[in-house]
């Protein structure tokens, strides 16, 4: 059974007819998964060089993926077809308590750079698997429901 072919969602966040959300959130999302590895070195070596690194991701993933996510919000909230989508509420509602998880996780790291173990480093790991979670439905925006892709 073929899937029948459907129209595009344009996206209104764009520069040249090309999505940014897709193209921003790269680097917040390789700062936050670096971020275990981080954490991990940490753990192992006691190098207080991985509780400065970490820290560092921890903001970039942050504050980037907040950045990101300005342009996720125009488009769900002034792009109709995508405010239908259940798959499109769901993406956003995870990746915001991803980026609440990732801003305190920087939060703790700033004012109490020992207390990675356990709760950040446990917070580092919620959190990458939330942007696996919301990777995941970020997909099927695209590839079901042709969300920012030119499919004429």
């Amino acid at each position: 059974m073929t899937p029948t072919p459907q129209r595009s969602i344009k996206s209104r966040a764009s520069l040249a007819g090309h999505p940014l959300h897709p193209v921003m959130i790269h680097f917040p999302v390789a700062a936050l998964m670096a971020l275990v590895a981080s954490d991990l070195a940490y753990w192992y070596t006691s190098d207080p060089f991985w509780l400065r690194s970490g820290l560092w991701l921890a903001g970039v993933g942050a504050f980037g993926g907040w950045i990101a996510s300005i342009a996720g919000i125009i488009d769900l909230v002034t792009v109709s077809r995508i405010r239908r989508l259940i798959t499109g509420w769901s993406h956003a509602i995870v990746a915001v308590v991803m980026l609440s998880l990732a801003s305190l996780n920087w939060l703790l790291r700033l004012n109490e750079p020992s207390a990675i173990l356990p709760w950040g480093f446990a917070i580092s790991l919620l959190t990458a698997a939330l942007i696996a979670l919301a990777g995941w439905l970020g997909g099927q925006l695209v590839y079901e429901h042709a969300v920012g892709v030119d499919v004429d």
